[in-house]
């Protein structure tokens, strides 16, 4: 009964946290970023302290808390946080264009500072927070009021980081899970940037209602982003070639309902095409043996489309999926088990007479065009397929020999572009630390062919 009312609140206010809900913890501004699963007993470092994630249950996606002292230890303390520097830096803009002074006269070495860290730890023990201690720092520096306004607020935001960190509580969707592991496991997700998965689901044309097949390699990241956008409508259909299924860890921390978890299947790639097969030859009941025998040659042969690919990051999938196994026990695993069942024989049924509506291919570890080739043919006529890789040369041996082969149309390789900025008064430009390369997708429209 409690999984049930836990599952009614969030679909009722999905913008409210609930015990066992999954979480991205936002630390100093992105300067550290954590997944976590809220529960009571859940616990999160913050330097040399362990806080627990209990008052973060119940409150909103966005909310600000930082690290307080209290009689039992360190806790969680929700706080709203002010404008005073906005206007401090708006002040400091109209202000610094009337003041000469700058940073050439400052000296850094290590004797401006006059607070210690025995009196730091002093006033620790008596109770002062971490506001407190930044101001007395700033209070006992001898080069602060010399500053220029921006070097001075880039002061108090270094200390504030370190004596009074600040926990920012973010709801994982698709943007904020891809940034987030581009920044701290970029190969676990194939080195995918966000615009470039922007991309792969606008040149799918991934809208309500589409059954998409899906070769997602790179954690569950792609499923995810395409159930968030069908939004508990279609289908999304994992396949996979060979025997065993990539994992799905990333499609887990988006918090999906019960409908959306039903709308993600998998399905192997042998399945599928013996779905194709055996539309074309009509045999009764009396072949049965024979069909058998077809299903198992096809496994064979499919098999061999990677072996040493599949073989690798298998070992790395058991592994992955029984920590996740061993978490959900703990946690609330109604939602989680029913993430990527098996897909039901009368859907695949229907998927042999439509076709699917679109194509997806995250498949870095695989042969590019070894698996299109086998995967094209399950497409519905004029359907869009969009393939990503991070190196050039599988893509353009692939759309050389689609053109070849007179499979698809519109064909196209793409490199996505992104530059980010920083944006503040009178300090706008270009971030000086940037990814610069986001892969390239091979983007292109199915076509009937005589075979």
């Amino acid at each position: 009964m409690s999984e049930n009312k836990v599952h009614g609140d969030t679909v009722e206010n999905p913008r409210i946290t609930w015990d066992g809900c999954s979480v991205l913890l936002d630390i100093n501004d992105g300067d550290r970023l954590v997944f976590s699963r809220l529960s009571g007993g859940a616990k999160l470092k913050i330097g040399n302290k362990n806080c627990s994630l209990q008052p973060l249950i119940g409150c909103p996606f966005g909310s600000f808390f930082r690290v307080e002292n209290g009689e039992d230890g360190p806790y969680l303390s929700r706080y709203t946080p002010s404008n005073e520097g906005n206007s401090v830096q708006e002040q400091g803009d109209c202000e610094s264009k009337d003041e000469l002074r700058d940073n050439r006269a400052l000296v850094d070495n290590n004797k401006a500072q006059s607070l210690t860290g025995d009196a730091i730890n002093e006033m620790r023990r008596q109770g002062a927070t971490g506001d407190e201690i930044v101001e007395a720092l700033i209070a006992n520096s001898a080069t602060f009021e010399k500053k220029t306004v921006f070097s001075q607020e880039k002061y108090r935001l270094k200390k504030q980081k370190k004596y009074a960190p600040i926990v920012l509580l973010r709801r994982p969707f698709t943007r904020s899970i891809c940034e987030a592991y581009l920044k701290k496991y970029p190969v676990r997700i194939g080195f995918l940037r966000m615009d470039t998965l922007c991309l792969l689901l606008s040149m799918a044309n991934v809208s309500a209602n589409s059954d998409v097949l899906v070769v997602d390699m790179v954690g569950g990241l792609l499923t995810g982003a395409v159930a968030e956008r069908l939004g508990g409508t279609g289908y999304v259909c994992n396949t996979y070639p060979g025997g065993s299924p990539y994992p799905m860890d990333i499609a887990r921390i988006f918090n999906f309902g019960e409908e959306i978890c039903k709308r993600i299947v998998r399905s192997p790639l042998t399945d599928l095409l013996l779905s194709i097969q055996t539309e074309k030859p009509k045999l009764s009941s009396q072949n049965g043996d024979s069909c058998s025998m077809e299903t198992e040659s096809n496994e064979q042969i499919s098999s061999t489309v990677g072996t040493e690919e599949v073989t690798l990051s298998s070992e790395n999938m058991t592994s992955d999926l029984v920590v996740d196994t061993t978490n959900s026990v703990e946690r609330k695993p109604s939602k989680s088990a029913k993430l990527g069942e098996k897909a039901p024989h009368d859907i695949i049924s229907m998927w042999k007479e439509n076709g699917f509506s679109s194509l997806i291919i995250a498949a870095p570890e695989l042969d590019t065009w070894s698996l299109v080739k086998e995967i094209l043919p399950l497409l519905s006529n004029s359907a869009p397929f969009a393939i990503y890789h991070q190196y050039l040369q599988p893509l353009a041996t692939c759309m050389h020999n689609l053109q070849v082969g007179k499979m698809a149309v519109g064909l196209q390789i793409s490199e996505p572009w992104l530059r980010e900025y920083q944006v503040l008064p009178s300090r706008t430009h270009p971030c000086m630390q940037m990814n610069g390369f986001g892969g390239y997708i091979l983007s292109g429209t199915k076509i009937c062919t005589n075979n």
